[in-house]
């Protein structure tokens, strides 16, 4: 069998996502077991994987499943108990306070706080702190999952302070002959040479993330505008050009300029804060801001695939009078908890890494996982 046609074959499992999910519209329940099947079915009689392996391969993803769905729950029971507790309230008023237009608020969440977060912590929490934050102030919760996947587009090579390029990268790479005669080639030979060679692959991926991510903030406002407004008008989006790309800017110039002078560290995390802080304010002020504010249609009008079973009150709940910083105070804790327990270069980290529940040679294999519960960003939550 050709090389090309097993690259046609190994698309299958992707593709079969795509038609189930895109044309025919099934829920994730029915469509992720068929690629599955498809994917299973390959292993095992395309590429001959041995059944053991296959099987153990599949328990593991059953754990890795079971990770992300902790960091999901972590984030929807912080949500609601918001939301019941009144904070949530707060929040809405205060978003309002900064600027009503959900074409603004979805900039600011998604695109400036996810790459906060995504800097911070990784592994596609940013999903789960904002997507849920945005659904929290009134956004279709099939808009907010598609801002908040498409942000990650720009800040994730940076992701869990560096994780993606100190440690992938690093890993793949390291040890390949290669590999190292072509650093060694540009100067850069031993370990402080691998590390500066780490710095420069950094500063590249930076390059290109930062030019293609100048256009992501108008990108999902356009998307959000034209799937979701009331006139599915793609020019409502395009209106506010001039704030998004002031927005995309901010936080590309800070990430792009930590990503030369302290390496690949703290890109994300530095250019999301940065970014906050300066489009926040000129969003206060309405900078670049159009005159003509827009709001989604009425929520009894969305199609039940925008919502599906989620429920969340848009009306002010009743309960305790917070002030701001008493409402917010739960997500800021979250991200400063974030960034002290993925910063390597601080104890925590290393603290809760040593709780381990392993799972090590599943049937007989070498596949295996190692799970730290205290690490992952839902016991954060």
């Amino acid at each position: 069998m050709g090389k090309s046609v097993l690259a046609l074959l190994s698309v299958l499992p992707i593709a079969a996502v795509g038609y189930c999910l895109v044309i025919r519209r099934w829920p994730a329940r029915r469509a992720m077991p068929v690629s599955y099947g498809i994917a299973a079915g390959l292993a095992l009689f395309v590429w001959q994987v041995p059944a053991v392996r296959v099987a153990a391969a599949t328990v593991k993803g059953v754990v890795v499943a079971l990770e992300l769905l902790f960091i999901v729950f972590g984030a929807i029971l912080l949500l609601n108990t918001l939301e019941e507790s009144g904070a949530l309230s707060k929040m809405r008023r205060s978003f309002r306070d900064i600027s009503p237009d959900r074409r603004v608020q979805v900039i600011i969440i998604a695109w400036l706080f996810g790459s906060f977060i995504e800097g911070a912590a990784g592994f596609g929490t940013p999903a789960a702190v904002a997507v849920p934050l945005l659904v929290g102030l009134g956004f279709p919760a099939m808009a907010a999952v598609v801002a908040g996947m498409i942000i990650q587009s720009t800040p994730v090579s940076f992701g869990a302070a560096g994780t993606p390029i100190l440690i992938g990268v690093a890993t793949g790479l390291g040890g390949h002959e290669a590999v190292i005669s072509y650093a060694a080639g540009l100067g850069y030979e031993g370990e402080a040479g691998w590390l500066a060679f780490l710095r420069l692959i950094g500063v590249k991926v930076a390059l290109l993330h930062a030019a293609a991510g100048t256009l992501i903030p108008l990108f999902v406002v356009a998307l959000v505008t034209r799937f979701f407004g009331a006139n599915r008008s793609l020019r409502e989006g395009l209106r506010i050009w001039k704030f998004a790309v002031f927005a995309a800017l901010a936080m590309t110039i800070p990430y792009l300029t930590v990503a030369f002078a302290l390496g690949p560290a703290f890109p994300s995390l530095v250019g999301g804060l940065v970014g906050l802080i300066v489009v926040v304010t000129a969003a206060k002020r309405r900078w670049l801001v159009p005159t003509e504010t827009w709001d989604f249609g009425n929520s009894d009008d969305w199609p039940a695939e925008w919502t599906g079973t989620l429920e969340v009150r848009s009306a002010d709940h009743p309960g305790r009078d917070f002030s701001l910083l008493g409402a917010w105070s739960p997500y800021l804790l979250v991200a400063v908890l974030l960034v002290l327990t993925r910063v390597p270069s601080l104890p925590l980290k290393a603290w809760l890494m040593e709780c381990v529940i392993p799972v090590r040679e599943i049937f007989g294999t070498n596949i295996g996982r190692d799970v730290r519960p205290l690490f992952l960003p839902g016991t954060v939550f």
